[in-house]
């Protein structure tokens, strides 16, 4: 008679599959960027950064406390939207995450963050620069990237210095980021000698620019700086051309992107557009985001816009601090995130007491033949 390996009863099966399911532990990660609207090539750019981290940490099967780690990562779209925004805020506060990497929008990080704040819960952005964002005394509010102070002193000094311009008009697109980071150029342009000629607005959504334009070619700049997004600097430099305005065309990150080319057309004159990126690699640090940029095409099938690098070391500080802490409960990871030292793809990530970058790095750029060309690193 032939033996019969016994069959488990169905009880015994279910409470071992129970007792596996204790031993791992759920951790969700929001995420929060416009993957709708004009500049949703860059909110999915986030995203995509954002699962690349989530991917990598549940391949090294991270323990806390005796458990595995599984990371999920719970994605929502703000559209760039102040109003949309506090309500995806409010919807991931309910699904209990455990931290927020986002917004990208100055403009949907900061009323997002007194959500977060209130409810307990941290915040790294990837990519909002508004002073204001870490100077409400939030203490779960962090940011991986130079805010608009020292983005736009560098362009000031720039502008100044070896460029040697006397006179800029600035316009922006009443954003609290494209606003705020006017500001800090027309201050540190101010301080450095320039004349500001003239002060225009628009608005993040604007496609006719002629009326602005023709006021500013009346004043004869020598450079129109923009604070925006490429949306809305790529026509707007299409326009300049067809007015005659030969002026060079300066802003920040908002623009410093590889689809402004192709959003300029022919308005993009070679050298014609400076543009600077808060965050940077210096040269020690280029073999590892090559190796960053290398595989990200690899896995989404598409080159790194801007900020995906930055999404991704985000995510990886925020995973450190709970593993220093040995806990994923937002209170008690926090006091670790911010004691933050991080070597990550953009180099080494501490906070100063408000949540901002330590030393923060800026790149400039221009663009020739099309391409984005970088100028230098500088802090």
């Amino acid at each position: 008679m032939r033996s019969r390996t016994p069959v488990l009863p169905l009880i015994v099966l279910l409470a071992a599959a129970s007792a596996a399911g204790a031993q791992e532990q759920i951790v969700k990660i929001g995420h929060v960027a416009p993957l709708s609207g004009p500049i949703a090539h860059l909110g999915k750019d986030n995203e995509n950064g954002a699962r690349m981290a989530i991917d990598a940490l549940n391949a090294k099967g991270l323990t806390i406390a005796g458990k595995k780690l599984k990371f999920q990562l719970l994605a929502e779209d703000d559209g760039a939207n102040p109003q949309q925004a506090t309500a995806v805020a409010q919807k991931l506060v309910d699904a209990k995450v455990n931290g927020i990497i986002g917004h990208l929008n100055s403009g949907t990080t900061m009323p997002a963050s007194t959500i977060y704040n209130t409810n307990g819960i941290p915040q790294i952005s990837p990519s909002s620069t508004n002073p204001k964002y870490t100077q409400r005394g939030y203490k779960g509010a962090f940011r991986v990237v130079a805010n608009d102070e020292q983005l736009g002193g560098a362009l000031g000094r720039y502008a100044a210095g070896p460029l040697k311009l006397k006179t800029v008009a600035i316009i922006d697109d009443r954003t609290a980021y494209g606003q705020g980071v006017a500001d800090e150029f027309a201050k540190a342009a101010k301080a450095a000698g320039i004349q500001v000629v003239s002060r225009q607005y628009t608005n993040d959504k604007a496609t006719d620019f002629n009326a602005i334009l023709t006021a500013i070619k009346g004043k004869s700049p020598e450079l129109v700086f923009f604070g925006g997004m490429d949306a809305v600097g790529g026509p707007m430099l299409r326009q300049m051309k067809q007015l005659g305005i030969a002026a060079k065309f300066m802003g920040g990150d908002g623009i410093c992107t590889e689809q402004l080319p192709s959003l300029a057309g022919a308005g993009l004159g070679d050298e014609q557009v400076v543009c600077a990126e808060a965050g940077g690699v210096e040269e020690s640090q280029k073999k590892v985001m090559d190796t960053f940029r290398a595989d990200y095409k690899k896995k989404f099938g598409a080159d790194v816009k801007l900020y995906a690098p930055y999404v991704y070391d985000a995510t990886m500080v925020m995973v450190d601090a709970m593993q220093r802490a040995n806990s994923t409960e937002p209170g008690k990871y926090l006091p670790e995130l911010a004691k933050t030292r991080y070597q990550g793809v953009t180099g080494v990530i501490e906070f100063d007491a408000r949540g901002d970058m330590k030393n923060g790095t800026l790149t400039l750029y221009t663009f020739r033949g099309g391409k984005r060309s970088q100028i230098a690193v500088v802090r």
